[in-house]
């Protein structure tokens, strides 16, 4: 692989109860069903969770009120498990990330987290559809100059896997949101980025093939290789 593209809330960045301290507020106030919203808000634009659960009339005001929300509960953001000794491992050119999310709050959860700002950041501002369609990640491969095939995209979430298998990237999926069997689409399945370090020579060739090694649980035996 020439580079990774990331997503980063519950990839790079554990925020998954921010989010979900976010959404089921919001919920609550605008009388709709936490549970249904808590299930599709992972890895997905603010403005397709709004349209999705909330009537035409109130949309406008959800935004503005999960905005001043996000901005309150931004300091809880933490480092993944792996992601600062993984990035740390790349130079600035040989990774982005891709987030549903606007630019600003983005990159204050990663500062939040203690992690890097990169240079290409693909936010929900930059595309005219977000995931699971491909363009987030096809825009962040061109601005670092390599083919989205020769690049791994590292995603938690079902959309964020189906926007890279569109973009025709290999695909890692991280189980740090969402259980295996409903990534199973993603060529490779790992607990956390901490499988992605130390990775033998040759890895990407061998997870990106049909029918690669895996475990019971969608994942290759001993993360990707020895450790």
């Amino acid at each position: 692989m020439r580079a990774f593209l990331f997503d980063i809330d519950g990839t790079l960045v554990d925020s998954s109860a921010s989010i979900e301290r976010v959404w089921r507020q919001v919920a609550r106030e605008f009388g709709v069903d936490e549970a249904e919203v808590l299930s599709k808000c992972h890895g997905r634009r603010d403005a397709d969770v709004v349209e999705e659960f909330f009537e035409p009339e109130v949309r406008e005001a959800v935004v503005a009120r999960v905005n001043v929300l996000d901005t309150e509960f931004v300091n809880g953001a933490v480092p993944t498990l792996g992601a600062p000794q993984l990035l740390a491992t790349l130079a600035d050119g040989q990774w982005a990330a891709v987030t549903s999310g606007p630019r600003p709050l983005m990159a204050a959860r990663l500062r939040a987290a203690g992690l890097p700002v990169p240079r290409v950041l693909i936010t929900a501002d930059d595309v005219r559809f977000g995931k699971p369609h491909p363009e987030g990640f096809l825009l962040a491969a061109a601005a670092l100059g390599v083919p989205a095939a020769s690049c791994a995209v590292v995603e938690d979430s079902p959309a964020g896997v189906a926007a890279g298998k569109a973009a025709g990237a290999l695909v890692i999926a991280v189980t740090t949101t969402h259980p295996a069997d409903v990534l199973s689409e993603a060529d490779v399945v790992v607990n956390d980025l901490s499988d992605l370090l130390d990775l033998p020579a040759g890895w990407a060739v061998s997870a990106g093939r049909p029918g690669g090694r895996r475990d019971e649980g969608g994942n290759r035996p001993g993360g990707l290789g020895p450790r």
